[in-house]
């Protein structure tokens, strides 16, 4: 999130797209409730009315995966009438800047953006270049009239996004469609804020980065960044995702979000000068031009003493894939489809249910030699091996299971949506045998390293220099996590000072916790779990204090804040790109929700000259954009400083374009040319091949229904924590399959009946819903029908079978082209009676 949950209350518009709190973040709910009694109009676009869109000013239904031309189209309407805040506009994006004349768009090419190669499925981004000054900088035009400025190119790329054509993709009455662009488009005044909140509704498809995007554009258009009330904010599915993501979870990813390095990177100062942006502004602060500091720091806390400037800070002992290597879900399952692993850790996850085409990931399972299962209860990855279709005399995978103990069952912090931080104590005992995930990976740990030192290995040091002493220090078995959450804040390591002051001052003593990340430094003084972490746990006048732990509740300012309630990343501050909040001369853009303000007369602590922001914890300490000499612009993690409605970064194009998910009902793409899915989406197969698991049809009337899944309250993702349960299985007992009356009458089925659910991939069966929250679609003059089904359910569990199996065993293997995310949220389908 760039906001948090108790800022929701702040908007004067929220528009809830790809999510559906009131069901899945019910605690959210409460704060869009809270901004509705204050007058908020809440808007609602779901293919299902969902409860959430049951408390709606405004629900528009649209098709799934048609999200980009329905977000294309308000991107048209606001520049149509002139509904953008040109100020902000003008001087805090990319929107003035000139682009190389060569570049083209999907409206000139066929809909392909230039520099695309159909062999490897690649762009070539030479053309998707800036105009470059005789100073290094991009060329600009204030007046914003410059054919090839972003503002003139994305006015030409969105003038195809009619109302009538969006409406023709999206199923959505143009009415409707109107109702909405004006609404949210009223946030682009000073003095309103609007909020977009979304989920995996908008992630998993083949465009679910550029789904964001687009919201990206809006809001940077209406000025809703950096304020309060406004953003762009990702409801995550489980308390501590943002945590696993911000520590590292991803393969292409270390703690903090720094690179992984790969294999041709061979050395630190390689690594530094590869993945440090840089800039020739003056007035950006392009923060991650830090980058040597935060990886130099991170090397120290994992391997201590052992890194040194001598051997680069231990570099070469960080694990480095090949160039072009990609590890990240679905390639995984891929190559373990094809045998290309002996073992595998499934680790608090169940992909026998939760991974996009499951049938496959079964299959894949059974070609591991051994299995790890850590989980807290038995699942149908654990138990692959007896499940339906499998033949246990054929499986020759031994699989481990090692019991976990619950969330309550240990101590440690969570981190939610909101870069929220909360320390978290053990409430009871784990049960049995079950451990906290900590205490398994330190048994790990001893016994890989006594392996080590009783056989050696052919490159030991990675794993027998690293630092681990986190065991208790009153000689009782365990960890203390405590020592762990330390060890990611840092530490200094020798006396550090501000070299730059006159006379240097002392940052921090030896030994001592990290204040903050700008103390970090780059010469093996500190050391840092986690850079955007360091502060989480500090020191203050010899006092150690663990900031997630704090509870004070006192919200000063009214925009609820609450600065001392645990702590938030990066240094506690609550908004993020809070700068954007002001004018140029730091004067708020709306005093009634004032976030930050320079207040010019005001002498910080430690200064000798006025000048101070007021407020929340401000995006950097220097002055605002108009001081001539020191101002600086407020996107702070851009290496130029701005907010970028032209991306020239991202995989499959620098502004958003509609193109139709992997399985469709339509032939084309109706936005015209040649291109009918994201050109440079991840395939496992080639359009109209057939292999044993990677499978799909598109446009094809043995399939003619548009297929989603989603969450219900009462089950847990796929249901591992909750159908061992029967007071839950009694709330929700079966899978289900919601199907519109009009569907029900055409196929004959009755709420109730049992049906079998196909795809081009496998089946389930599902009890039917005949319901009214789903209608038919008008897409291009013909009538296309929507389903939907929970993936909350597998065999194992309940142990007769009676839950029935999980959907994601219909959904297909396509990823998304900057992240390979699987699309499991628009497939195509069929039902009939069983």
């Amino acid at each position: 999130m760039t906001n948090h949950w108790n800022d929701f209350k702040n908007a004067d518009v929220i528009l809830v797209m790809g999510g559906n709190p009131a069901e899945n973040h019910p605690v959210a709910m409460k704060w869009i409730m809270r901004a509705r009694e204050k007058g908020a109009k809440l808007i609602v676009v779901d293919p299902r009315f969902t409860r959430t869109a049951s408390k709606a000013d405004i629900y528009a239904p649209l098709r799934s995966g048609t999200d980009i031309a329905f977000l294309g189209g308000m991107i048209r309407y606001i520049l149509d009438n002139k509904l953008y805040f040109r100020d902000y506009v003008t001087n805090y994006t990319n929107a003035t800047y000139l682009v190389n004349p060569d570049f083209k768009g999907p409206g000139e090419l066929e809909g392909l953006f230039s520099g695309y190669d159909d062999a490897t499925r690649k762009y070539d981004k030479k053309t998707w270049s800036f105009q470059m000054d005789e100073a290094g900088l991009p060329k600009k035009d204030p007046k914003l009239r410059d054919t090839n400025s972003v503002f003139q190119l994305m006015k030409r790329h969105y003038s195809r996004y009619t109302l009538e054509r969006v409406s023709s993709i999206t199923g959505t009455p143009k009415e409707k469609l109107e109702e909405v662009y004006k609404t949210f488009a009223s946030t682009g005044a000073p003095g309103r804020a609007g909020t977009e909140l979304y989920a995996m509704g908008w992630t998993q498809h083949t465009v679910g980065t550029q789904n964001i995007r687009a919201m990206s554009i809006i809001q940077l258009l209406l000025g809703n960044m950096g304020i309060a009330g406004g953003g762009i904010n990702a409801l995550r599915g489980e308390s501590n995702v943002q945590g696993s993501t911000d520590h590292g979870l991803l393969f292409h990813l270390l703690p903090g979000y720094l690179p992984m390095p790969t294999a041709s990177v061979t050395d630190l100062k390689a690594y530094i000068e590869k993945y440090t942006p840089k800039t020739k502004d003056p007035k950006s602060v392009n923060w991650w031009g830090n980058r040597g500091k935060y990886i130099t720091s991170y090397m120290k806390a994992i391997y201590g003493d052992s890194a040194t400037k001598d051997n680069d800070f231990a570099y070469a002992w960080l694990p480095k894939p090949d160039e072009g290597m990609n590890a990240s879900w679905l390639m995984l399952f891929d190559k373990m489809s094809k045998g290309g692993f002996e073992g595998f850790f499934a680790w608090g996850q169940n992909p026998a249910c939760s991974g996009a085409n499951a049938g496959k990931v079964r299959k894949g399972l059974s070609t591991l030699r051994w299995m790890v299962n850590v989980n807290l209860f038995d699942n149908e990855t654990g138990s692959f091996w007896r499940g339906p279709g499998m033949n246990p005399a054929d499986v020759k995978t031994e699989v481990f299971m090692l019991p976990a103990a619950a969330s309550v069952e240990k101590e440690g912090s969570i981190t939610n949506s909101a870069r929220l931080a909360q320390w978290r104590y053990k409430a009871a005992e784990p049960v049995g045998q079950a451990r906290p995930d900590s205490e398994i990976m330190d048994e790990l740990h001893s016994r890989v390293m006594a392996l080590y030192r009783k056989d050696g290995g052919k490159f030991p040091a990675p794993i027998t220099k690293l630092t681990w002493n986190y065991r208790r220090d009153d000689g009782k078995p365990g960890v203390d996590i405590h020592k762990v959450a330390k060890e990611i804040n840092g530490y200094y390591l020798a006396d550090v000072f501000d070299t730059k002051a006159t006379p240097p001052k002392q940052l921090g003593k030896k030994g001592e916790l990290c204040a903050a990340f700008p103390h970090l430094q780059a010469d093996g003084t500190t050391s840092c779990g986690n850079w955007i972490y360091c502060q989480s746990y500090t020191q203050k006048e010899g006092k150690v204090i663990n900031m997630m732990a704090r509870r004070n509740a006192a919200d000063p300012t009214g925009l609820g804040l609450h600065s001392g309630w645990a702590w938030c990343w990066p240094v506690n501050r609550r908004i993020l790109y809070n700068r954007a909040s002001v004018d140029p001369n730091g004067k708020p853009w709306d005093e009634k929700r004032k976030v930050i303000a320079w207040n010019a007369t005001k002498i910080p602590p430690g200064a000798d000259k006025p000048g101070a922001w007021e407020g929340d914890v401000p995006d950097g300490p220097a002055p605002p954009l108009a001081d001539e000499k020191a101002g600086k612009y407020p996107f702070i993690m851009r290496a130029d400083g701005m907010g970028a409605i032209f991306g020239p970064g991202l995989a499959d194009g620098p502004f958003p374009e509609h193109y139709e998910p992997l399985e469709s009902p339509l032939a084309e793409n109706p936005m015209g040319g040649r291109q009918r899915m994201n050109p440079a989406a991840k395939m496992f197969y080639k359009e109209g091949g057939v292999g044993t698991d990677d499978i799909f049809a598109n446009a094809d009337p043995k399939f003619p229904l548009v297929a989603t899944t989603y969450r219900v309250s009462e089950h847990w993702q796929t249901g591992v924590l909750t159908r061992h349960l029967p007071w839950q299985m009694e709330m929700m007992p079966q899978q289900f399959i919601e199907i519109s009356r009009e569907l029900a009458r055409e196929k004959h089925i009755q709420s109730g009946d049992r049906v079998n659910v196909y795809s081009a991939r496998g089946k389930v069966w599902a009890v039917a819903m005949v319901t009214e929250r789903l209608k038919p679609f008008n897409i291009k003059g013909a009538t296309v029908h929507q389903i939907g089904l929970p993936w909350c359910y597998g065999w194992q569990s309940p142990d007769d079978g009676s839950g029935g199996d999980s959907t994601n065993l219909l959904t297909p293997t396509i990823g998304d082209a900057n992240t390979l995310i699987p699309e499991t949220k628009a497939f195509m389908a069929n039902i009939e009676k069983a």
